[in-house]
Parts: structure tokens; sequence; C-alpha cells
């Protein structure tokens, strides 16, 4: 297996979360967690136009987030993995806890 520098490690890092630095794309990320969602599923879910839903399905596809199955004449998008699912929800953890310690350093 070839290893993999540090420096190579960190450019994809940094294009994974600028990918999920989006509150679109962190809801299509939620919409696929309970499995496969058409574009039009996903449209409908998040009240976006089916353009714009595109471009942010072409973005988290690029990143190797989600990946794209035709089936029939519609195409599914669906999560390459359900660990991007845990260190989304690792992060909103976080930020919850932080949120939480504000309050009582204002209070």
């Amino acid at each position: 297996m070839a290893r993999v520098d540090a420096a190579e490690i960190s450019e994809l890092h940094a294009r994974v979360c600028k990918a999920i630095a989006d509150g679109k794309r962190l809801q299509i990320i939620n919409e696929l967690r309970d499995g496969p969602r058409t574009v039009g599923e996903l449209v409908a879910a998040l009240g976006v136009s089916q353009a714009n839903a595109s471009q942010h399905l072409a973005i988290l596809r690029d990143r190797g987030i989600v990946a794209a199955r035709r089936s029939g004449v519609n195409v599914e998008y669906s999560l390459t993995s359900m660990k991007i699912v845990q260190a989304v929800d690792l992060l909103c953890e976080f930020m919850h806890e932080q949120a939480g310690t504000r309050r009582s350093l204002a209070g």
C-alpha cells in the first residue's frame, strides 16, 4: 500500500472541510444518511432548484463524499461512507458544547 504524506492528507482534509462548509451540502449529507435519493427527492426536501441541488451534488461528488448511480431515468445519489455522517455529527456535538459553554460564561 502506498504511503500518503502529511501534506497530501492536509490538502485532502481541507478539500473535504470546504465541501461540508456549506449549509445546503450539510443538508444533502443529512438527507442521504438514510439511503440513496434522487435529485428530485433532494430538491423537494431542501426547497432548492434542481440546478442548485445539482451544483452542490457535483461538489460533493468531486470530493468523493457522494456517488451517483443511474436508476432508469433517474440518478440516485448516496454517501460513499457513513464516516462523513459521523464526522458531521461529531462537529455538531462540539458546536452544541461550545454554545453551552458560551451561555454559561455570559450568564
